[in-house]
């Protein structure tokens, strides 16, 4: 009888103690309510743009027809739910970062890394705009290598970190040798020789479309603004796209740090910003020269 009265004792004090924690469970569930986020993402678009839209109270800065800023926007995109793909044809482990991939081809060769996807948006936006003389990088060693002289025929002839360029090839001006070009440079460039090229951007306030965020270094990682809002205050949100180690489909990130504003990021110099995968601390900005 006294384990019967015991075991009713403990129900009652059970039962008492949740009906006490009901209304604070009301209270939880009004303040997720309140700052529940608000889905920015159609699934439709098939650009970074139409895949995205606008924070409320925020516009699209403006920026020229054929400018870099207006090809990253309008870039395009594969079917939402399209996963990340390495270059060996296996799935990425982790597809839980992303809301698109860009239609970007991945090199079986495993060469097209971070710094390399972007190498390779920059160039082909180059190419397609008739500024083939403005293609060029620098070796992690500090030696310029320009598309131009490639297609002339010049190699590089590299002991080290000296590197001699010399006529051994014929001309080719082919699309195909320009792919070849981007293979060397991928080869011997990267987030280090980015970093050291680039010019720095001391202001955030001043970051636009075509600007990057980066850790220079071996391994050191990069990724790039590719859409830009503003509201009436002046302030600005960012959207990112990335490749990434080991070489593997380029895509737009979400933030999930933030899901009421994801995907758009708010971007400071000297912050720690979480992109996707990874963490850049004490975080600097570069800018593609002309």
């Amino acid at each position: 009888m006294r384990k019967i009265v015991l075991t009713l004792s403990i129900l009652a004090l059970v039962v008492f103690t949740a009906l006490q924690f009901k209304p604070v469970k009301r209270t939880a569930n009004a303040i997720i309510t309140t700052v529940k986020p608000v889905n920015l993402l159609n699934k439709e678009g098939l650009t970074i743009k139409s895949r995205v839209k606008v924070p409320e109270g925020y516009k699209r800065v403006d920026y020229p027809k054929g400018s870099f800023q207006d090809y990253l926007r309008n870039y395009k995109l594969k079917a939402y739910g399209s996963k990340i793909i390495n270059y060996d044809g296996s799935e990425y482990y982790w597809q839980m970062g992303h809301i698109g991939i860009l239609d970007i081809p991945v090199p079986k060769n495993g060469l097209q890394q971070c710094a390399d996807a972007l190498i390779r948006v920059r160039s082909e936006y180059l190419w397609d705009h008739n500024r083939k003389e403005d293609i060029g990088f620098n070796f992690t060693s500090g030696h310029y290598c320009s598309w131009i002289k490639y297609a002339e025929g010049y190699r590089p002839k590299i002991r080290g970190n000296k590197v001699d360029f010399h006529k051994t090839a014929s001309k080719d001006h082919s699309k195909t040798n320009f792919y070849k070009y981007l293979n060397l440079i991928y080869t011997y460039s990267g987030t280090l020789s980015l970093f050291n090229e680039l010019p720095e951007i001391n202001d955030a306030k001043n970051l636009k479309i075509g600007d990057m965020l980066i850790i220079g270094g071996t391994p050191g990682h990069i990724v790039i603004i590719c859409d830009e809002v503003v509201n009436a205050k002046g302030d600005k949100l960012y959207l990112l796209f990335q490749g990434n180690t080991p070489a593997q489909s380029v895509h737009l990130v979400k933030n999930l740090e933030d899901n009421v504003i994801s995907p758009w990021y708010h971007l400071q110099k000297d912050a720690v910003i979480p992109v996707s995968n990874y963490t850049f601390y004490n975080s600097k900005f570069v800018r593609f020269k002309k």
